[in-house]
């Protein structure tokens, strides 16, 4: 049978008594990790690995059952760590892998040590009092643009994801990194990820919590940040001075200090 560590092309680099998972974000894989990877590899041992459908990953691993919801994607990071034999990690998720660390951490909560959540978004559609983002029909527009074009869509959000206008390399790896992304399966993970509601699940998480915000973003705002900060017990909230989704890309030293300040 095929190993975790075979199915989601996992990598182990640096070195250190602390180890680091990186868990990327929608439409990427671990390559996008290498702005902010050389400020740990020094002092920390660092985990990288792709998600089903991303980067060097055995997209034939794929299971449409199994990841119909953020779960099947937190155990394939409990995999990873089982078959290492690694515990009391710190965990570092992208974006939608933010709620991906909050379920395996609560299925495992010994496992981890910390979590750290980069753009985090409990839920991306707006409901009563709470704010989102984006109402019901803006998200399912957005999936019908991604699934009728992908490639357009990519070249079309990548620039809006990432912000930083001013750098437009960085807004091009992006767009490179979604169009490595098995199609039919960015499709799915899209659906999975936009739809996906984890509020009820802030509450459940007894691990302590870095949480790092943009000043400007158009996928998570800062009131989404605040609400999952609100909701999560042990939890810490930093405003960073960058804009754009993807920090650990166009500020990464800055994402670094306040990682490297959080960890124990």
């Amino acid at each position: 049978m095929m190993t975790a560590i075979e199915r989601n092309n996992v990598n182990v680099i640096g070195s250190g008594e602390q180890t680091l998972i990186f868990a990327h974000g929608y439409g990427c894989d671990q390559n996008i990790w290498r702005h902010l990877t050389p400020y740990f590899a020094d002092k920390y041992r660092l985990v990288l690995f792709d998600f089903v459908g991303s980067g060097g990953s055995a997209s034939n691993a794929f299971d449409r059952t199994r990841y119909s919801t953020l779960a099947g994607y937190a155990q394939d990071v409990l995999d990873i760590l089982e078959e290492l034999k690694f515990e009391n990690v710190h965990f570092v998720g992208h974006s939608v892998s933010s709620m991906v660390g909050v379920l395996a951490s609560i299925q495992q909560p010994d496992r981890f040590a910390t979590l750290t959540m980069i753009g985090p978004s409990a839920s991306y559609i707006n409901d009563g009092d709470y704010h989102g983002g984006f109402e019901r029909a803006d998200i399912e527009a957005l999936l019908e643009s991604l699934e009728s074009n992908y490639i357009a869509w990519s070249a079309m959000m990548a620039p809006l994801i990432m912000g930083n206008a001013d750098r437009p390399e960085l807004a091009q790896e992006l767009e490179a990194s979604f169009c490595r992304m098995d199609p039919l399966i960015a499709h799915h993970f899209a659906r999975v990820t936009f739809l996906s509601d984890n509020r009820a699940d802030l509450p459940l998480v007894k691990t302590r919590t870095l949480i790092l915000q943009c000043q400007k973003d158009a996928i998570a705002d800062t009131q989404v940040g605040e609400y999952v900060h609100r909701r999560l017990p042990r939890s810490e909230f930093v405003v960073l001075d960058a804009t754009g989704h993807c920090p650990h890309m166009s500020a990464p030293r800055d994402v670094a200090l306040a990682i490297k300040r959080f960890l124990p």
